[in-house]
């Protein structure tokens, strides 16, 4: 079993940033794509970013240009870097690991953007 933990949500205010956290409990190196997702309250969740084993990275448009992945390697942990924040940023967020043919996900951070 493979276990993701997320921390770094906060509240914030608008234009603001805030760096995400993932530590995962086995080597990250050659997990096939490890990303980010968020829920906002009466909404689907949605793919955020995503970071390939090779380092691929790939956003959704709403987060272009603001939000970087990133991930070390050696510490077993994936970033998100978020930047000039918005109240429609707001959601939990939820770390993401896909294995072979399982997916694993974290218990969720908040993220809270004022106006």
């Amino acid at each position: 079993q493979v276990q993701l933990v997320e921390s770094g949500g906060d509240l914030v205010q608008s234009g603001g940033s805030l760096r995400l956290s993932c530590v995962v409990s086995r080597t990250i190196s050659s997990i096939n794509a490890m990303g980010w997702y968020r829920q906002a309250p009466g909404k689907q969740r949605e793919l955020v970013a995503t970071v390939t084993s090779g380092g691929g990275t790939n956003y959704a448009d709403s987060v272009k240009g603001r939000f970087t992945i990133s991930k070390d390697n050696a510490k077993n942990t994936v970033y998100l870097q978020m930047n000039s924040l918005k109240p429609e940023d707001t959601a939990v967020y939820y770390c993401h690991a896909r294995i072979g043919f399982n997916n694993f996900w974290g218990q969720g951070t908040q993220v809270t953007v004022s106006s």
